[in-house]
């Protein structure tokens, strides 16, 4: 199916892997003119290599922090004027108990979960009213949600951005311009990886075992993880020209675990 967003300039913050690489793919896959960003060269380079190859689109990489001003000034001064905006950052360590957490902590899940995105919005958003056309999609977590202790710096810092997005999302709708926010359980991804093999060698055993384990502890309907290619079709679906009705919402891609009615 063909998106309607050929040839659309596409800036993705957190793009070198993950789930935000695997949006990053799906919208080159799409035809769009991708824009990059990611803090090491190194896998961020290869990312957009892989996305090249994959797929024939014009990859543009920029090396920056998007939690930090200077950052977002290296991103938007070499794309100013994205038509579609995705955002993410590295997953915040899991916080078995909250007491231990510090204000060091919170102001840089802060930092990277709630100002990033919103000052992203602020200096994107009025461009996409004046051309009539934007999709901003930020990539959160089940957690801001559905709240438990272990995600504790992951799920309140993006709750409030739900909220920020939402009120704005009203705002701007009437420009065909959407924002809205996708809510990712357990997916494999490069540092699910690494966590989970670390806890493999803890406990001496396999990855496999511990993911297995987990879905168990945690009664994931799916029975299992989900990937960051099915995640970015998601995505693409929300950046794509079909989805102008869609507006201030948050949609839970976590294989069932957390369902509710409404």
């Amino acid at each position: 199916m063909d998106l309607g967003i050929k040839g659309r300039k596409a800036l993705v913050n957190g793009g070198s892997a993950g789930l935000g690489k695997g949006s990053a793919k799906a919208l080159a896959a799409e035809g769009v003119e991708l824009y990059i960003s990611a803090r090491g060269a190194g896998r961020l380079e290869a990312a957009a290599d892989e996305i090249r190859l994959a797929t024939g689109a014009a990859v543009t990489t920029i090396v920056a922090d998007h939690a930090s001003a200077a950052g977002r000034e290296k991103i938007l001064s070499v794309c100013p004027d994205p038509d579609i905006l995705v955002g993410t950052c590295s997953p915040a360590p899991f916080t078995p108990d909250f007491r231990d957490i510090t204000a060091e902590q919170w102001h840089e899940h802060l930092a990277s979960g709630l100002i990033s995105p919103v000052e992203f919005i602020r200096a994107t958003v009025d461009g996409m009213c004046e051309r009539g056309f934007g999709r901003i999609v930020n990539i959160s977590t089940g957690a801001s949600k559905f709240p438990t202790e272990i995600r504790m710096l992951s799920g309140p810092p993006r709750a409030a951005l739900s909220n920020y997005t939402v009120a704005v999302a009203k705002a701007v709708a009437k420009h065909n311009v959407t924002i809205n926010n996708l809510l990712p359980g357990m997916h494999h991804t490069a540092t699910t990886q690494a966590r989970f093999e670390q806890m493999a060698q803890a406990q001496g055993t396999s990855y496999e075992q511990v993911v297995a384990d987990w879905v168990r502890e945690w009664r994931i309907p799916s029975q299992r993880f989900g990937n960051i290619d099915e995640f970015g079709a998601i995505c693409a679906l929300f950046c794509s020209a079909y989805a102008g009705y869609i507006v201030g919402q948050s949609l839970v891609v976590d294989g069932g675990v957390s369902n509710s009615t409404f």
